[in-house]
């Protein structure tokens, strides 16, 4: 089996739509992970913009605050991922969701995943929270 190309023209035009994706979402954070991926692995950097933005967060089927929700959920649940949780909660605020509807959607986790992976999040969620001066949280 062969790698596909990331320089063909099908896959650079995935790439593109997959940066214009991020670009209206994203905040500025994305690009910093992507220059990091260059000097090692930069396929792994291409295809993260290009199937995880271009393929599948440009499907019409959820809005960009569902999207966001759902990506969270995952994050959360799966643990070890704090900083992408990190990248995804900047994300979403940038797409409208609230701190309260953050903070719910990681109460939530805690039913499905456990308290320890709820407080991870929690704490990312905190962190970003304070850089952007929107503590204390208040439900609503």
């Amino acid at each position: 089996m062969t790698a596909p190309d990331i320089g063909s023209a099908e896959e650079q035009a995935r790439y593109q739509r997959g940066l214009e994706v991020l670009s209206g979402i994203d905040g500025g954070g994305a690009p910093a992970v992507m220059d990091s991926l260059g000097d090692i692995a930069p396929a792994l950097a291409h295809h993260i913009v290009a199937f995880g933005f271009g393929d599948l967060y440009s499907r019409p089927a959820l809005a960009p605050r569902q999207r966001q929700l759902v990506t969270l959920g995952i994050l959360a649940t799966l643990g070890g991922c704090e900083p992408e949780l990190e990248v995804h909660i900047k994300t979403s605020l940038n797409v409208g969701l609230t701190p309260a509807e953050i903070v719910e959607a990681f109460i939530h986790t805690a039913g499905y995943a456990g308290f320890p992976r709820a407080i991870n999040a929690i704490t990312v969620a905190k962190k970003v929270f304070a850089e952007r001066n929107l503590l204390p949280v208040t439900e609503g």
